[in-house]
């Protein structure tokens, strides 16, 4: 009995980390179709598995890790033969993936992004400083095997360490959405259409600012703001990802405002919409969700006040809490309402 209980826990820790390794072959294929040179080397603008690794670690732990460095080398040998540096650039991988997660355990973060703190922490801790360790270890390999050659480092290092980054910022803030959304109990007809068409206008927009020749890139942020407004990291996160992938594609053709700049330039133009758009979405959609859940922890305080009120003086039910008139809206007002 015991002996089949150990098999058990043993054959589902083995299927976890074969379905993150699974999971990051899948994002990294998809994301390698998005390449650009810089310093010498081919890199991703944004690199998909990173995010997807984090949140599996946040969701199912630390225990999963090996699943990053098997789909590291799994991607590796799908592009070229897998050697030492494939091993540094796995190892590289796994490494920041983890200490991102430990960094976001240590300051208590939430993975329902419903705290300004925990977006500040994801896009500092989990991204910004996370990554360091992921584009410092793949670039010295690189450039030990003779892949890089030393002037080309710092330009590799920092698209790299971007491309990795934006995979965090993109990506774990959406799958984090759809992991802890919870169906409203209340919902109107008319609020089922509107994220659809909200994405359908990012991308629209998106379209428009990213392959006219004008500069019109701000034009996503108003949709993007009101996302967040309105259905918080649901409706932001999935507009923030239309931005990415049309602003990457744009990008890799060299068309609209990146079009006759150098490969450097046009990096640093599409990490900054990028960057600025998730920071905008994340920030925003925490601090708009830390505010409903105070009105909403207020509101439950007053009625049970109200409640213990109306036990000491019978009859006085004229002054209950909530006014009657708010009662239909109380559901659509609570965080995840929406």
């Amino acid at each position: 009995m015991v002996r089949n209980e150990v098999f058990r826990r043993l054959t589902a820790a083995a299927l976890r980390i074969l379905a993150v390794a699974a999971a990051w072959l899948v994002a990294g294929r998809i994301g390698l179709l998005q390449q650009v040179v810089v310093g010498g080397a081919k890199v991703a603008p944004l690199w998909p598995p990173t995010g997807i690794a984090l949140t599996c670690l946040l969701i199912l732990g630390l225990r999963v890790w090996p699943g990053i460095a098997i789909g590291t080398l799994l991607v590796i040998a799908t592009i070229g033969p897998v050697n030492g540096a494939s091993v540094a650039i796995a190892a590289g991988n796994s490494l920041a993936v983890v200490c991102s997660c430990l960094m976001l355990r240590a300051v208590g973060f939430r993975i329902q992004l419903d705290r300004l703190r925990d977006g500040v922490a994801l896009v500092f801790l989990g991204a910004l400083a996370g990554m360091l360790i992921s584009a410092t270890v793949g670039s010295l390999a690189l450039l030990l095997v003779g892949s890089l050659p030393a002037s080309g480092f710092c330009a590799t290092w920092s698209a790299w360490w971007v491309g990795d980054a934006m995979g965090v910022l993109v990506v774990t803030p959406l799958l984090l959405a759809l992991y802890t959304f919870r169906r409203p109990t209340a919902i109107r007809p008319y609020q089922w259409a509107e994220p659809p068409l909200l994405v359908l206008l990012t991308a629209v927009v998106a379209l428009i600012g990213t392959r006219s020749p004008l500069h019109l890139l701000f034009l996503v942020f108003p949709v993007l703001i009101w996302a967040a407004l309105r259905y918080q990291l649901m409706g932001a996160a999935p507009c923030v990802l239309v931005v990415s992938v049309v602003a990457v594609r744009a990008a890799v053709d060299g068309v609209g405002p990146f079009a006759g700049h150098s490969t450097l330039a046009v990096m640093f133009t599409l990490q900054a919409l990028n960057g600025a758009a998730a920071l905008t979405a994340l920030l925003l959609s925490a601090l708009i969700a830390e505010q409903r859940n105070t009105y909403f922890k207020i509101e439950q305080a007053c009625v049970a006040l109200a409640e213990v009120v109306a036990r000491l003086a019978p009859g006085e039910d004229a002054h209950r809490w909530p006014p009657a008139g708010d009662e239909e809206d109380e559901e659509e007002d609570r965080p995840g309402g929406r």
